[in-house]
Formats: C-alpha cells, sequence, structure tokens
C-alpha cells in the first residue's frame, strides 16, 4: 500500500474538527471509494511556518512515502514573511524530500494570502508557488480554500479554518488535483 503524507499546517490537521471531517480523511475515504491502495497520513501542525515545516520534514519523512504533498506557508501569508522566503523555503523542502524520499513524487497544494496586506503582497505570495512549482518540477494543486476562504458559511468562528461543510469543498478541490497522481501510483 502506498503512503502520501500531506504535511502541512492546521488546516491539514483540521483545527476544530472531528479528525473523520478533517479533508485529509475525507481524501482517504474518496481514494477507498475510487480503488487506491494507499494509505493518506495527515501530517497538519497547526502554527506551522514554511520554515517550520522545513525542520519538521526529516522525521515527517522518516517512514516511507510514494508521495508527498505540501500545503505550507498559510501561516507565512497570515504573518507577512517575505514570499521570497517562503519561496526559498518550498525549494529546500522540494529538496529535502528528494534527498529522503527518491522515490515520492511531490505536489505543493497552492495558498494565497489575505488581502489585507495589499495587491503587491498578495500577486507576489501568489508567485511564490508557481515559481517554486516550475522550479523544482512539482505538481502545483489548485488553491487549498478555493470557493471556502472568506465565505462565514463554510468557516468557523474564526474565519479562517473551515467547517465541516468548508473540509468538504476543500477535499473536492484537492481531490481535483490529487486523483490523477494516484491513479498513476496505482499504475506502477
Amino acid at each position: 500500500m502506498s503512503r502520501v503524507v500531506l504535511l502541512g499546517t492546521s488546516l491539514t490537521a483540521g483545527l476544530g474538527l472531528d479528525p473523520e471531517l478533517a479533508y485529509p480523511a475525507l481524501l482517504q475515504r474518496k481514494a477507498d471509494s475510487a480503488g487506491y491502495a494507499v494509505r493518506i497520513v495527515n501530517a497538519g501542525l497547526s502554527g506551522e511556518t514554511s520554515a517550520g515545516a522545513l525542520r519538521r520534514a526529516g522525521w515527517v519523512l522518516d517512514q516511507p512515502a510514494s508521495l508527498v504533498v505540501l500545503e505550507v506557508g498559510a501561516n507565512d501569508g497570515l504573518r507577512g514573511v517575505d514570499p521570497d522566503s517562503t519561496y526559498a523555503n518550498i525549494v529546500a523542502l522540494v529538496k529535502v524530500v528528494r534527498a529522503q524520499r527518491p522515490e515520492a513524487g511531490v505536489a505543493l497544494v497552492q495558498m494565497e494570502a489575505p488581502t489585507n496586506l495589499g495587491g503587491s503582497y498578495t500577486r507576489r505570495f501568489h508567485q511564490a508557488y508557481v515559481r517554486a512549482a516550475t522550479a523544482t518540477g512539482v505538481t502545483l494543486l489548485p488553491f487549498l480554500l478555493e470557493g471556502v476562504a472568506g465565505d462565514a458559511r463554510l468557516n468557523q468562528a474564526d474565519g479562517i479554518h473551515p467547517n465541516a461543510e468548508g473540509s468538504r469543498r476543500v477535499a473536492e478541490t484537492v481531490w481535483r488535483g490529487l486523483s490523477p497522481l494516484l491513479a498513476q501510483l496505482a499504475g506502477g
């Protein structure tokens, strides 16, 4: 059975949700229904920045992985971290994954910065992911919170973390990009 490791933030961890309602658990159910022999591992950690993910990656990857999905940088955006720093951390993180798990595929989830930091910052933050995916050759998955961010009906009271319905929509968004990668794993 292939292991798919989702290295991420509280959005992946499922902060405020029953673990079975967090999007990684919903992805597992989708994979099971599709007949993919994969185990989706939720390696989300609340409050983690891209720098923190880089520091933590080594021990997360002590276990085998066929695919590593990087959901990093959401907290960078909330904290106004320089997008060039986020970019550098993502590129370094991909290098760590490839060095420690050369057999594993890597995918990067697009993240966006809040608009209150200004248009220039949000554009640079968005582009950091596009640049990192291009520089490393990894698959860039859609924005994690597409159709969920900013919608009070789909988020918890904090306005940041998806509620159960929001999590379901996040799982749909991730599944669109992830399912072709799982099909490749299944094909050998």
